[in-house]
């Protein structure tokens, strides 16, 4: 008998855990003079009940509040440029959407371990983790499923043509990152396929660099259960040329779980350089190899047999030109992607191998008509593949053709067209408007947005226990599945009550038509009937005729010089969300997001003392899984903290950190046990120029 890998109903293909071993991924990082040493224990802390969860919560945010209304107005740039909205450089406060942007720098000041961690305190975002310090995590936005968000880095698309499982494998180093712009909503009409809830758009330092610039920074760690964390990184940018290379690497034995211990060796190397040619031209290379090995137990399956473990490994290369003149700037990007997956499913099992490969061009060409319109048209193509043993052997080609306007008209009103032309070699051609538009006065902003977004299925979706001589219980693709398709629209407004404060509300509802999910169906409903049994239970991939999501989500992001040396950074964020649908059978994905959400960072410093906090309440709905004594609670509350205080001007600081300082007992999925209280304390150095 044999399973596969597919989500977290049913069991999937098979892996014995791997013995823990000596780490040393990174000895060349003692001899840096950047370092932060981390020592982690789990003390026992009484596990606190749901009203205290909830009343931790108000007060969070009211402290937060107080905070805010304390501040004086000075001058700090909460309206910065994006890229993301319509590809090229506007204020966000233009766009029509509903943007959220954090710098790069912010990853070594608020309690985070990886970036999908940074990303599960971006207000907003959803990030449904199942293991630690960059295990494994899926990305939500608005209610969609985990791959309905398109991951992007300097303008290509991460999204593997296996599983969106994998878009929170980010294979840059922290120190890389110039920014991260997350763009809410409907975006389908500019980058395809994948991007129906938003985008995570990566820019990094190297792409983005202008003007004289020199960065250092570096850390390393142990700690408790084996654990050796590191970090280092330099960016260094003359005004002509730029190089950045970077690494993070987080390993542990991992702490005790019910069949295994949830070991973790996950590590990233990335290393980047751009040149100017002349003042017209610019190039840019790139290229990162990105390694997890982690502990997988009940990740995908909530059978007491998984013991899971599973090794991911991807190769990332990308290259950019860049030419401008006069009116006119064209841009061109390649990048190849390859992947490989082994899963085991206990030691005794047969492993999944996943070898898939995406190719990926995108060229563009930006003309300025006048002074308040850009026209912005391009092309774009694909060629996605899979080597299984599992989904077997496909290859799928796409193209695409686009355009968009950025129009003003008059002070303060602006409205942004597109239109997309997507070809798939399986499901055709689809023709794909969007509409967004933006009015402000004063310090009100009012903007609305429509359009159509698609999702193509992935190998997984289409494909999974394929291949296998008997399945007799587990996850099954469907080769005929159909493109999602849907129509998303949002009303809101944006106060900028002064230059420190931005507080944004929205209201949105994105109508789904042929979503892709995973349906218990019985096997004489089964399409092929091949390698199943009649006595086998299992989960189709299926169309679900009609999925309506709305919501309302509410953004503030305040950051204030309060005083000489003091400063305050704060971001905070609350979603509540609705999903109805016509199907009548069990499902997986759609009803796995959170119902209602607030999240937040907060971050004070004076002179050479600082304190940050970061924090998550959910509320979902519920699930037990009882062959495993595991279950998804109705609501749960996270806080982690961080304090620093300087030991040499502002370049060597001593940290304490605690993660889950609750000792929250909690799973964003099924099976998935996140860790207990962590208490971390360490060193870090940082020299800029």
């Amino acid at each position: 008998m044999q399973h596969v890998k597919s989500h977290q109903i049913f069991p999937q293909s098979t892996k014995g855990t791997k013995p823990f071993g000596n780490t040393k991924f990174f000895q060349i990082i003692s001899n840096h003079a950047n370092l932060r040493f981390r020592f982690t224990f789990a003390p026992t802390l009484k596990k606190t009940n749901k009203l205290i969860m909830k009343k931790t919560t108000v007060v969070s945010l009211a402290l937060l509040g107080t905070l805010t209304l304390q501040a004086q107005s000075q001058q700090v740039d909460l309206d910065p440029v994006t890229v993301t909205s319509s590809l090229n450089a506007i204020k966000s406060s233009r766009t029509g959407r509903n943007l959220v942007i954090i710098k790069g720098e912010q990853f070594a000041q608020l309690p985070v371990n990886s970036i999908d961690e940074l990303l599960r305190y971006i207000p907003g975002v959803e990030v449904q983790a199942r293991g630690p310090q960059g295990a494994q995590s899926d990305i939500v936005l608005r209610g969609g499923t985990f791959q309905q968000v398109l991951v992007v880095v300097d303008g290509l698309r991460l999204n593997d043509p296996n599983t969106g499982h994998f878009s929170s494998y980010i294979p840059i180093a922290p120190s890389e990152i110039e920014r991260i712009e997350v763009l809410k909503g409907a975006s389908s009409a500019i980058y395809g396929s994948d991007a129906v809830g938003g985008v995570i758009h990566i820019i990094t330092k190297t792409f983005a660099s202008r003007g004289e610039r020199r960065q250092i920074s570096g850390q390393i760690g142990v700690g408790e259960y084996g654990l050796v964390n590191g970090q280092a990184g330099g960016f260094y940018s003359n005004g002509k040329t730029s190089f950045g290379a970077g690494m993070i690497s987080n390993n542990s034995n991992g702490q005790l779980q019910r069949g295994t211990r949830g070991y973790f060796h996950n590590n990233t190397v990335s290393v980047s350089a751009a040149q100017h040619i002349n003042d017209n031209l610019q190039v840019g290379i790139r290229s990162s190899f990105d390694h997890r090995d982690f502990a997988a137990q009940n990740f995908y399956t909530t059978f007491a047999s998984d013991t899971a473990s599973e090794t991911v490994s991807t190769f990332w290369n990308q290259a950019s030109v860049n030419y401008q003149k006069n009116r006119g700037k064209l841009s061109a990007n390649i990048g190849y992607k390859s992947v490989e997956d082994e899963y085991y499913f206990n030691p005794v099992s047969i492993p999944n191998n996943n070898k898939s490969k995406l190719f990926q061009a995108i060229a563009a060409y930006e003309h300025r008509i006048g002074e308040n319109s850009y026209l912005t048209g391009g092309g774009q193509f694909q060629n996605r593949k899979i080597a299984s043993n599992d989904r077997g052997n496909h290859t799928v080609k796409q193209a695409a053709g686009f355009l968009v306007l950025n129009q003003s008209i008059g002070e303060g009103f602006r409205f942004n067209p597109a239109i997309r032309v997507d070809w798939d070699e399986r499901a055709g051609t689809e023709l794909v408007p969007q509409m967004a538009l933006s009015y402000r006065k004063g310090m009100v902003q009012l903007r609305g947005a429509a359009g159509k977004t698609i999702r193509h299925a992935d190998f997984t979706e289409r494909y999974n226990n394929y291949n296998k001589a008997l399945v007799t219980r587990g996850s099954i693709g469907n080769p005929d599945l159909k493109a999602e398709r849907s129509f998303s629209y949002e009303l809101g407004a944006d106060l900028y009550a002064s230059n420190n404060l931005r507080v944004a509300a929205t209201y949105f509802q994105r109508n789904h038509n042929d979503l892709i999910d995973f349906v218990t169906t019985p096997y004489s409903d089964m399409p092929r009937k091949t390698n199943i049994v009649p006595t086998g239970t299992y989960a189709l991939a299926r169309n679900v005729s009609e999925v309506t999501t709305r919501g309302f989500e509410t953004d503030l992001v305040f950051q204030k010089a309060l005083a000489p040396a003091q400063n305050l950074l704060l971001m905070a964020g609350l979603v509540w969300l609705d999903s109805q649908t016509d199907e009548t059978r069990d499902m997986f994905y759609v009803r796995s997001h959170a119902k209602f959400m607030t999240n937040f960072n907060v971050r004070y410093a004076y002179k050479g003392f600082a304190v940050a906090a970061n924090g998550i309440y959910k509320n979902r709905a519920p699930r037990k899984a009882a062959a495993i004594n595991a279950e998804v609670t109705k609501e749960y509350f996270v806080l982690n903290l961080v304090a620093e205080a300087a030991v040499y001007r502002q370049q060597v600081r001593l940290f304490v950190q605690a993660d889950n300082i609750l000792n929250t007992r909690y799973s964003d999925l099924l099976g998935s046990v996140m860790p207990g209280t962590w208490v971390m304390g360490g060193v870090k150095v940082n020299w800029s120029k």
